[in-house]
């Protein structure tokens, strides 16, 4: 689960950013879930929670061209590095 927080002045590029991201990245093998939340009571933050049917279509998700440009295209975006939180449901 990863959390994003925009520098001040960049929340809508990063918006449009995660959600470019979001389309292209639902079309990935194994994607079952894939979509950008905004914080409610921090307008700069924003949480893409994401499922996946197996932790391989996760590491293939990851390698993908369009997760690596991402992740470069968005620093500049940042006011810190993004964090991100595995997690598991509880069945």
């Amino acid at each position: 689960m990863p959390v994003f927080i925009a520098k001040a002045g960049q929340e809508a590029t990063l918006r449009e950013t995660l959600l470019g991201l979001q389309v292209v990245s639902r079309k990935d093998a194994g994607c079952l879930e894939y979509t950008v939340f905004a914080d409610d009571q921090r307008p700069d933050t924003f949480v893409l929670f994401e499922g996946w049917a197996r932790h391989e279509d996760l590491r293939a998700h990851n390698d993908e061209a369009h997760v690596k440009e991402f992740v470069k295209a968005v620093q500049p975006l940042l006011a810190g590095p993004f964090t991100v939180t595995p997690i598991t449901p509880l069945a």
